[in-house]
Order: structure tokens, then C-alpha cells, then sequence
């Protein structure tokens, strides 16, 4: 039987603005150097770290559910000047905090 994937709790927000800065900067950082290094990318960095910073605010700690509001919000994003889309802007969030912790996010494990 197959086990269902553990969740991922992120350690509480005592200093969610710092986080956001952080967040902002590494995936701005990933943008620039994954495709070409774009104005647009600097604007994309700083709603996804809006919205994450919101949500740390609120008290979501779970990467699941972090990584989900960023989907949804960033479907109003225009990711017509980009080569980005929400999925792949929350999955490189995802990354990032993953890094971050040190957790090894290849192959599952």
C-alpha cells in the first residue's frame, strides 16, 4: 500500500517581512538565471512574495497550502511578458523553501 506524502510544516513566521525579502531576492535570482534575466522578473518575485508574506501572516505554515495560494493568486497575474506561469512560479517557491530547510526534495524523498 502506498503511504500518502507527509506534509511540510515551516518552522512559525516570527519575522514574516524578512522571509518575504528573502523570497523575493532567491526567486528573483532563480528567474533571472533559469531563462533571461527580464524586468518582468523582478515584479513576478515581489507578488509571489506578497502573497506569501499575507499568508505567513495569517498563520499558514504549511508548504502545501502556501504553495496552492500562490497558484490561485497568481492566475491574475499577466504572464503574457514572461515565460513563467503560476505553476511554475509556485514550484520554484517551493524549491526554494525546500533549499532552505536543507530537505532534499529529489526523487521524493
Amino acid at each position: 500500500m502506498v503511504e500518502p506524502i507527509p506534509s511540510i510544516t515551516l518552522p512559525p513566521a516570527h519575522h514574516p517581512e524578512r522571509e518575504g525579502e528573502w523570497l523575493q531576492q532567491k526567486l528573483q535570482h532563480w528567474l533571472d538565471t533559469e531563462f533571461l534575466p527580464e524586468i518582468i522578473n523582478q515584479v513576478i518575485a515581489r507578488r509571489a512574495a506578497q502573497i506569501f508574506v499575507r499568508q505567513r501572516m495569517e498563520g499558514e505554515d504549511d508548504l502545501g497550502a502556501l504553495v496552492m495560494a500562490i497558484i490561485a493568486e497568481m492566475q491574475a497575474f499577466d504572464f503574457s511578458q514572461s515565460f513563467y506561469s503560476e505553476f511554475a512560479i509556485a514550484n520554484a517557491v517551493s524549491d526554494l523553501l525546500l533549499d532552505s530547510l536543507g530537505i532534499d526534495r529529489c526523487c521524493g524523498q
